[in-house]
């Protein structure tokens, strides 16, 4: 029998507050329950000057839900709803500066165990194609001859394990870690193989942060090369906690090439330096249609604005990519086209911009900064 909300509060009537005493089901704390088989995924609501305090309640609530019967995965996030006080958001605020004095070396975030290089793939807004490049530019790394892994940190929009046709559920290996999904020579994780696809997460910021996190750090990635990261559209916390809590090797921003596009790409490109993260370069994508019937040649966005604004912003300007019925079909089909049909002119292309990064990594692996919240 499938384990059941009701279950589920039960096992956490074991778990107490340390303050209260009170047990955890009966403090309505826990929110949003999802149960999709064995998995089981919720929130705990806490205030935001409790989040060192609740960390040994939340480690609690995974091991009392773990116990139950047919539980086979348990995540658990702490989600603040309240802002801390003044005072001990200056305290956090003075907590996050560098060390001072001369000489003092700046706080290194930790690396994943066996990956040697992080990039993060981002865009300003959503429905640029950016998990479509992520996947294309992960297996074109591969045929380049590195040790490739594929992080889908687009908590809300997963769309990694379709254009990677990949489906089933990531097996456990030890404790909490889960061994990751593979598909064409690349190891996959994507929140996606834990939860129903039509499941929508309504999370808030730390909860996404909690997943993200546990999905980069209790995988057993193994010995890669790079792990390219689908980051979620935008400016917000999953990319400044990725910046902060990762050493990122560097970002690619991926656009298109019409005016509106490129000013949300133009803030990805200033949040990543803000924080320090080198930009590896822009992919104008979309970059124009060609009819599937004459070969004719569109440019419904536009065309070259992505290629302009990376002279502007004087970082590298990767390559265009066209919007071609062959990329989208094989997307959707889960074959991403470097993989199905390599020798297209489509491939070469995502090639061309592999080999580009794969020259913007080159130096050696840095250590993420820590970010001042002003």
């Amino acid at each position: 029998m499938a384990v059941t909300e009701a279950d589920i509060l039960r096992a956490l009537e074991l778990v107490k507050l340390p303050a209260s005493g009170q047990s955890l089901s009966a403090s309505g704390r826990v929110a949003n329950i999802i149960v999709d088989g064995g998995k089981v995924i919720f929130a705990i609501g806490i205030d935001a000057t409790e989040a060192a305090a609740m960390e040994p309640v939340r480690k609690a609530a995974e091991s009392a839900v773990s116990g139950l019967p047919g539980v086979t995965q348990v995540l658990v996030g702490l989600t603040a709803d309240k802002a801390p006080s003044s005072a001990a958001a200056s305290a956090r605020q003075q907590a996050q500066r560098p060390t001072p004095g001369p000489g003092g070396p700046t706080p290194k975030a930790a690396g994943v165990p066996g990956v040697k290089q992080i990039i993060a793939v981002a865009s300003g807004k959503g429905g640029v194609g950016k998990s479509t490049t992520t996947a294309n530019l992960a297996v074109a790394l591969s045929v380049l001859g590195l040790r490739v892994g594929v992080l889908d940190a687009d908590i809300y929009g997963p769309s990694v394990p379709k254009i990677f046709g990949i489906t089933g559920k990531p097996r456990l290996v030890s404790g909490r870690t889960l061994a990751p999904m593979e598909a064409y020579g690349l190891k996959i994780m994507s929140i996606g193989f834990l939860i129903d696809e039509e499941t929508p997460m309504i999370w808030r910021g730390p909860m996404v942060i909690s997943a993200i996190t546990q999905m980069l750090r209790e995988v057993a990635w193994g010995e890669l090369d790079v792990l390219v990261v689908d980051m979620p559209p935008g400016t917000g916390d999953a990319q400044l906690t990725m910046a902060q809590q990762t050493p990122l090797a560097g970002a690619v921003i991926v656009s298109t090439p019409q005016d509106l596009a490129l000013l949300d790409a133009r803030r990805g490109v200033a949040m990543f330096r803000k924080v320090e993260v080198p930009i590896l370069g822009i992919v104008e994508n979309m970059s124009y249609f060609l009819c599937p019937e004459c070969g004719a040649r569109s440019d419904i966005f536009a065309h070259g604005g992505a290629r302009h604004e990376a002279e502007r912003q004087n970082v590298p300007f990767l390559g265009e990519i066209p919007l071609a019925m062959p990329i989208r079909e094989t997307s959707d089909g889960g074959r991403p086209i470097v993989a199905s049909d390599p020798d297209s002119a489509h491939a070469k292309a995502y090639l061309a911009i592999a080999r580009q990064v794969m020259a913007g990594l080159g130096g050696p692996v840095r250590a993420a900064p820590r970010i001042v919240i002003e």
